[in-house]
């Protein structure tokens, strides 16, 4: 499994990484809803996920309720991309064989007493990794609601074809 997460990571760390490269400097604070993430909250939050391999894989829980989430602060699209790469080198330095044990231990999300996720380690890292994916097509959304060209994800995208 450790050897499977580690190739999924890889290969999402191209795309992601693609994606992150392309935000305007000037459009980090734009948000299309009052009720979304501004495109900053966004891509920091995305460029963050990787370290959720290593949170999964070394501690037993997160309770928000005794460790607030506070993101790193970024200013502009080169800091944003530092970030990512700081991060996909910290999950990966848990990616190793001899954590393949661990996969199958318990782990939890909590706020205090309220629970919202209760899996296994491996299933922790996989839920960290369709994350990545689920933000990072939000952020798609938005960069085309800017008219930002698209990079393909898994093809080529509408902006890298005539089809």
């Amino acid at each position: 499994m450790i050897e499977m997460y580690l190739k999924e990571l890889e290969q999402e760390s191209l795309v992601t990484r693609k994606m992150l490269s392309i935000i305007p400097d000037d459009k980090l604070d734009w948000q299309p809803h009052p009720k979304s993430m501004t495109i900053r909250s966004l891509a920091t939050h995305i460029a963050e996920l990787p370290t959720w391999v290593t949170m999964a894989l070394t501690t037993e829980e997160l309770d928000f309720a005794s460790a607030p989430y506070n993101p790193t602060v970024i200013n502009n699209t080169k800091e944003l991309l530092e970030l990512f790469e700081v991060s996909l080198m910290d999950g990966r330095s848990e990616l190793v064989p001899q954590n393949e044990e661990k996969i199958s231990e318990t782990w939890t999300l909590r706020s205090g007493d309220q629970i919202f996720m209760v899996s296994t380690k491996g299933e922790t890292i996989h839920h960290a990794l369709c994350q990545i994916i689920h933000h990072r097509a939000q952020l798609g959304v938005c960069l085309r609601l800017l008219d930002v060209p698209i990079p393909g994800s898994y093809g080529p995208s509408a902006d890298e074809t005539s089809f």
